[in-house]
């Protein structure tokens, strides 16, 4: 489990290719470790496990599921990647939870400065409408953001000049891919009330189903 505050931004230093399997080795700052074999590290939003380790960097594999999810396929080296080791229980919650499992690939709309601020529109599958709400939360390359505007398929979010700053987002522009996960809550609302309801959401579905 993570909360979507990116700790520190690392560099792909070398993927390669093992079967159906992408290993990748990360540069990152001496002050991110010592990481230990075995944890979760949150990149770019995907959870993946640390198989080994230095002072300097770690590697750690994306299985076949993982990369059909996201985008890892397009990965090459000297790729800037957030990073985000998994909360600890007595950690502040500062973001929102985000578990590391992707729900889907975006796609950049437009990227505009906005006063100090920069507008960020994402293009989605229109099936995961319901999973996005005004005000709530969303993760983007594994970045907690809360969502101002959201329109079928589409929704929009604000950053600020720190979160530019701490994060790989800086570097997107219209059309680039990023790794998408809704908010945890919605999906188990969604499933409570019996999955794909034509109708959406209502107060009398939530009643009914013990919320």
């Amino acid at each position: 489990m993570f909360t979507g505050f990116i700790e520190t931004v690392g560099t792909l230093a070398e993927v390669t290719n093992r079967g159906d399997y992408r290993v990748l080795r990360i540069s990152v700052p001496e002050s991110f470790g010592p990481l230990a074999l075995g944890e979760s590290i949150s990149c770019d939003g995907a959870c993946l496990t640390v198989t080994a380790c230095s002072l300097g960097d770690f590697v750690v594999e994306a299985s076949q599921e993982t990369i059909s999810r996201t985008i890892m396929a397009d990965y090459i080296a000297g790729r800037a990647i957030n990073l985000e080791r998994a909360l600890r229980a007595d950690s502040r919650m500062g973001g929102h939870f985000v578990t590391g499992h992707v729900d889907t690939v975006g796609t950049i709309e437009y990227f505009r400065q906005v006063g100090e601020s920069w507008e960020l529109a994402v293009r989605f599958d229109a099936r995961f409408d319901r999973l996005v709400v005004e005000k709530g939360s969303v993760a983007i390359d594994g970045v907690s953001l809360t969502v101002n505007l959201c329109e079928s398929g589409v929704c929009v979010v604000n950053l600020i000049p720190f979160t530019l700053g701490a994060t790989n987002l800086s570097k997107v522009k219209p059309g680039v891919s990023v790794n998408l996960e809704f908010d945890l809550l919605g999906k188990y609302v969604l499933k409570a009330v019996g999955g794909d309801v034509p109708a959406g959401v209502t107060m009398e579905k939530l009643q009914s189903s013990g919320w």
